[in-house]
């Protein structure tokens, strides 16, 4: 039996691009998806109820992994109707449908860009090429709300350069909570927390809510390799778990405009003593990040980097214009090269929100860099007991 064949008897094609974004995959669904109706958010919606089995059959094994990540593109969404956006996206994880996601954003900015086919991207044709910065602007439809990606590109604009970083100006970012107490009883603990009843952490929002908890906080001594992943592993699921599970801190989660937006999804431990600046960043740092179901981000993690740039901002550590430098383990490894870079660009004083924020809502650049690693298509035949849903081995 040739591929062809074989394909052909999969009951289900799903066409994808791979990418990477310092390490983080990006698994881009280009075709195969079924349709969706209503609002990005009611899409959203649809695909989690109807359609999941396709999100696990794409993270989850054997055709993914436990941190494998997705993006389905969604050519039609109340703002393109509108003409804000070019495209929409769904973003997709081993767990579930993620708001928002920086690293993917840079991805696809320079798919979009790249490709030519109308029949992935319909509205190509309608995005706009600046000859003298030779960038191309993509105005990208999240769950989150709108997101402008800046691509760079060759002299002609019909394709990224991936000399350069992508950049995007993320949705209004803010800080929620400073110092913030979380009580740990003694069942919950980690061993390295040692008899201490209590850890201190904050919490931003850049797309979807983030807790900054430092790794000193936590017990360890700092981020540097060889790490105890497994202890940090069981120390980040058990704080999370506290901080989802407790009404008490729920109101440090609560967007002002969306219900489906308020939920913790990023757990970063911080090190403040790690990291080299990038360009004329005025410092760096570098942050362990779990989300979904303790997937680790590769990446610095693009939506929780506007998220601490606008807490960095609250805090009085960082003015307009001033820019930071978030690196993961993976960049820290590379000797620094795949680390973002935040920027505060403005202020957005009529979005403030007294009771529930610590200072105002920023609008926050964040630049990076993505590559291509292959495209594949993926079947499932009907004899196949693993090919339809997934599983993960750690969790049998």
């Amino acid at each position: 039996m040739d591929a062809v064949t074989a394909a052909q008897s999969g009951n289900m094609l799903l066409t994808c691009v791979n990418m990477h974004t310092t390490g983080e995959p990006t698994r881009i669904i280009i075709s195969g998806y079924p349709d969706l109706s209503g609002t990005l958010l009611e899409q959203r919606a649809e695909a989690r109820a109807k359609h999941d089995h396709i999100r696990k059959r794409l993270m989850l094994e054997p055709a993914g992994h436990a941190d494998m990540y997705g993006a389905i593109l969604r050519k039609k969404t109340e703002l393109t109707q509108s003409g804000e956006a070019h495209i929409g996206v769904l973003f997709v994880t081993n767990e579930d449908y993620s708001t928002m996601c920086g690293h993917a954003t840079i991805a696809l900015g320079r798919l979009l860009v790249d490709t030519q086919d109308l029949s992935v991207f319909p509205r190509r044709k309608e995005v706009k090429y600046d000859p003298h910065t030779k960038t191309a602007v993509v105005n990208l439809h999240a769950p989150c709300g709108l997101v402008r990606v800046t691509v760079p590109t060759t002299e002609d604009g019909t394709r990224s350069d991936p000399s350069r970083p992508v950049t995007f100006v993320n949705v209004p970012s803010f800080a929620t909570g400073k110092n913030i107490k979380v009580d740990i009883s003694g069942a919950d603990g980690w061993p390295e927390l040692g008899q201490r009843e209590h850890v201190t952490v904050s919490f931003c929002y850049g797309g979807a809510f983030t807790c900054l908890v430092s790794v000193e906080e936590l017990g360890f001594d700092n981020l540097k390799q060889p790490l105890n992943h497994a202890a940090l592993t069981f120390a980040t699921r058990n704080l999370k778990s506290i901080v989802n599970g407790d009404p008490r801190y729920q109101k440090y989660m609560t967007h002002p405009e969306h219900d489906d937006l308020s939920s913790l999804y990023t757990l970063i431990v911080v090190d403040e003593n790690l990291g080299l600046a990038i360009g004329d960043s005025k410092g760096a740092e570098t942050g362990l990040c779990y989300f979904a179901d303790q997937q680790i981000d590769r990446s610095p993690t693009g939506s929780a980097t506007a998220a601490r740039v606008a807490f960095a901002f609250a805090a009085g550590e960082l003015s307009l214009g001033e820019s930071w430098t978030y690196h993961s383990l993976v960049s820290n490894a590379s000797n620094g090269r795949g680390g973002f870079v935040g920027t505060v660009l403005e202020s957005i004083p009529e979005l403030y929100d007294e009771g529930t924020m610590l200072g105002e809502p920023v609008r926050v650049q964040v630049a990076g860099q993505a590559f291509y690693v292959g495209t594949s298509t993926y079947i499932s035949e009907d004899e196949d007991p693993f090919g339809s849903g997934g599983f993960l081995f750690n969790s049998l």
